[in-house]
């Protein structure tokens, strides 16, 4: 988290995506953020710890607005900017993508107007600077750590699972800024969704009605240090309600599974929580309506010759 004062709690995110992936980047933004991204880059009142998101980049935590770069030194200099162990960098963005040269040359210059000592192999400080459009923007800078990349080292692993990075971003999209919610996925598979929730401190448990699918996940989790927290059975006689249902729906390609079993899992969504994430690999907008949700919002991902369409039932 960041240590010195800022502007209006006025954050400044940087994101990348891939093409088949921006509808969930876009997705994952508009239900944590309130907001439609354009581009690559928002600006926002709202924190979030980049890390938290697959998508997100980085994070300037916005200490000083100018016109120009000096009006940005002279600030940090009316206000004695004091730093020891400090590093500054300057952040291309979409528009405004400098060269080597012309960054290094920005970032000694904003760097030798900061009180205190430089260091660029293990700062315990990070600033950004960057020029978005006419404005320069100076602030605390957090980077994504990537350390969630780990999980694609899990044990066992089936190659009709989610991604890790979608995984993650699903589980943004279910519960935006409240982590606080009670989450339940009750197909979890291998425990890809599991893994990522509770890796975000989110209360969720699982279900698998596939015992040897089952048992592997448990060893995922205790791979990772997470206790056991996966039922094998039938999610049709969960007797708990939730806040969040996350189903990654089975499909007859991978599984034998007929239509009026996938609608039965939809029907048991609609039972056991106030809100579901469907995943599917084919539009199912009449079987959602059936079961007595509406969908509130949807994208797409595509996966080799799959498209996945991902729906925020309520």
């Amino acid at each position: 988290m960041f240590q010195f004062p800022q502007i209006n709690n006025q954050y400044l995110y940087t994101a990348n995506y891939s093409k088949d992936e921006e509808s969930l980047c876009k997705l994952e933004i508009k239900c944590i953020f309130s907001l439609i991204l354009e581009g690559k880059h928002f600006i926002s009142p709202t924190y979030i710890d980049p890390s938290r998101s697959p998508f997100i980049k980085k994070c300037i935590s916005i200490m000083y607005r100018g016109n120009t770069l000096k009006d940005i030194i002279n600030q940090i200099l009316s206000d004695e900017l004091l730093c020891d162990k400090y590093k500054v960098t300057y952040i291309n963005l979409q528009e405004e993508e400098l060269g080597f040269h012309q960054r290094r040359n920005i970032e000694r210059e904003i760097g030798l107007n900061i009180l205190g000592e430089y260091e660029l192999d293990d700062p315990k400080i990070n600033f950004g600077i960057t020029k978005l459009k006419e404005t320069w923007i100076f602030g605390e800078l957090e980077s994504n750590n990537s350390q969630w990349l780990s999980h694609n080292k899990k044990p066992f692993s089936y190659s009709n699972a989610l991604k890790v990075n979608v995984s993650r971003a699903v589980v943004n999209i279910a519960v935006g800024t409240n982590t606080n919610y009670k989450v339940i996925d009750p197909c979890c598979g291998i425990g890809t969704v599991l893994i990522e929730a509770l890796s975000m401190g989110i209360h969720i448990i699982g279900y698998e009605i596939n015992p040897s699918i089952g048992y592997n996940a448990i060893r995922n989790l205790n791979y990772f240090g997470y206790e056991n927290i996966i039922t094998i059975g039938d999610m049709t006689t969960i007797e708990d309600t939730f806040d969040i249902a996350i189903i990654d729906l089975p499909y007859g390609i991978f599984t034998q599974i007929t239509a009026q079993e996938q609608l039965a899992i939809i029907l048991s969504g609609r039972r056991i929580a106030k809100k579901l994430i469907l995943i599917t690999f084919e539009d199912m907008e009449t079987e959602i309506k059936a079961s007595g949700f509406k969908i509130q919002d949807r994208c797409t991902i595509s996966k080799g010759n799959f498209i996945r369409h991902i729906s925020i039932c309520i």
